[in-house]
């Protein structure tokens, strides 16, 4: 072997195209500002820095890409119909939202849905966070797993698949339970209910799980696409205690809410608090749980220190 074939580094491939923030915005030239800066405001949750400029260069594309995929799978739904000499039945596309605890994937979703449900043709679009089938407080104390609120363990997930499995049957009307992050609870009796929509979109941190068992079927194997935002666990540590201390301001200081035994800490104490928190609950779950499922998603959103997209990687098909 001569010394040039010994030094020589074989390519490295990759499962994904890899595009920096700067190419990605080209592919919004021409497009139509989709949203008004106030209807972003209302969109936007604590922490996040979501303005004019990044709905247009980064989620605008992302909106056409999704609009893409949704299209082909309703054509190939209605060409296996006539292939099969049955009528059209083309159900919900779903797409599913994963990340970590305060890296934003909360505010991507409710961006996505107004962005879906202004798609020629798809007016009906509902949105479904996985916080629903967590099991009810008493329950997961039961278990001994309050602790531990946010791991794959602490979910209903035979619930969130038999949901999602209606759904993408094409039932017209399937509930799912309703949870409220006031009282950091399930509420009894209140449901969402989804009505035979165009498009779902499912938020939440372990969507990407795989099954328990070979046997099991994973929620992701009902999604038609998949997202994972991601960002460096410093970034999001910062963001976490940042949205803590913003929190404690807001709706902590509310007599009702489950965290207001959190109001009337000082700075100091809050963030102690907040890290103690993300060191013990949410740091743990995120290498654990939720990083080792981002290979799963057919696009990753890899966001910078300042929370804007620096660059989008697109599983090859």
């Amino acid at each position: 072997m001569s010394v040039d074939e010994a030094t020589t580094v074989a390519p490295v491939h990759s499962l994904y195209r890899e595009i920096d923030r700067a190419e990605w915005a080209r592919m919004a030239s021409g497009m139509a500002q989709p949203l008004s800066e106030t209807e972003i405001v209302q969109i936007r949750g604590l922490g996040d820095r979501l303005d004019i400029a990044e709905v247009a260069q980064v989620y605008a594309p992302l909106s056409r890409l999704l609009s893409l995929y949704a299209e082909a799978t309703k054509r190939l739904g209605a060409e296996t119909a006539d292939f099969l000499g049955e009528s059209d039945s083309t159900t919900p596309f779903i797409v599913g939202v994963a990340g970590s605890v305060a890296v934003g994937k909360s505010t991507i979703a409710r961006l996505l849905r107004e962005l879906t449900s202004r798609w020629p043709g798809t007016p009906r679009v509902e949105l479904v966070t996985t916080d629903g089938f967590l099991y009810p407080n008493a329950e997961l104390e039961r278990r001994g797993l309050m602790e531990r609120k946010g791991f794959p363990e602490s979910y209903d997930r035979r619930a969130l698949v038999s949901f999602l499995t209606e759904v993408k049957s094409g039932a017209p009307e399937v509930r799912a339970p309703f949870y409220s992050h006031m009282r950091y609870d399930i509420v009894p009796d209140a449901v969402v209910t989804v009505r035979r929509p165009d498009v779902v979109i499912v938020e939440g941190l372990n969507v990407l799980q795989p099954p328990p068992t070979p046997n099991d079927v994973a929620v992701s194997d009902l999604f038609d696409f998949s997202i994972f935002v991601d960002a460096a666990p410093a970034h999001i540590t910062q963001w976490y205690v940042d949205r803590f201390l913003a929190l404690r301001r807001a709706a902590f200081s509310n007599p009702n809410s489950f965290f207001n035994v959190f109001a009337q800490l000082s700075d100091e104490e809050a963030v102690e608090r907040a890290l103690h928190f993300w060191n013990t609950i949410n740091l743990p779950n995120l290498e654990e749980n939720v990083q080792p499922t981002r290979h799963r998603a057919n696009l990753v959103l890899q966001k910078a220190a300042d929370h804007t997209v620096e660059s989008v990687l697109l599983r090859k098909l």
